[in-house]
């Protein structure tokens, strides 16, 4: 996946709530948005809230004790992380100021994208 909206939070902060902040930066910015994936955490306040916005919710549901399976779309937001992952700078929690933190998630992305065209 690409990145449409970056939040990043204080630790207090759940992350169905922050999510709801999420949806409103990136309806804002992409008003033809129709709907997100999410996962089995963010059924209650995310889904309300996105129901909210007029936004339906996708969510990948949780994985049976002993059985291995691959879920539908969850593999988007696995490979994103992946593919941040590869920056020292995300790789611990260097930043004082959360908009620090999410500036070098966005510059991380810029790179990923802009690599792609080297070719």
């Amino acid at each position: 996946g690409h990145l449409l909206a970056v939040v990043v939070h204080a630790a207090n902060i759940h992350d169905t709530v922050a999510g709801s902040m999420v949806l409103r930066n990136a309806l804002e910015n992409y008003p033809t948005l129709k709907g997100v994936c999410a996962d089995a955490g963010y059924r209650k306040t995310f889904v309300a809230a996105a129901s909210e916005l007029g936004l339906t919710v996708d969510i990948s549901e949780r994985i049976k004790p002993n059985e291995w399976q691959i879920l539908p779309k969850r593999w988007r937001v696995e490979r994103t992380f992946g593919w941040m992952n590869h920056f020292r700078r995300l790789s611990k929690d260097y930043e004082i100021r959360t908009l620090s933190a999410a500036t070098m998630v966005i510059i991380s992305h810029i790179s990923i994208l802009l690599k792609r065209f080297e070719y």
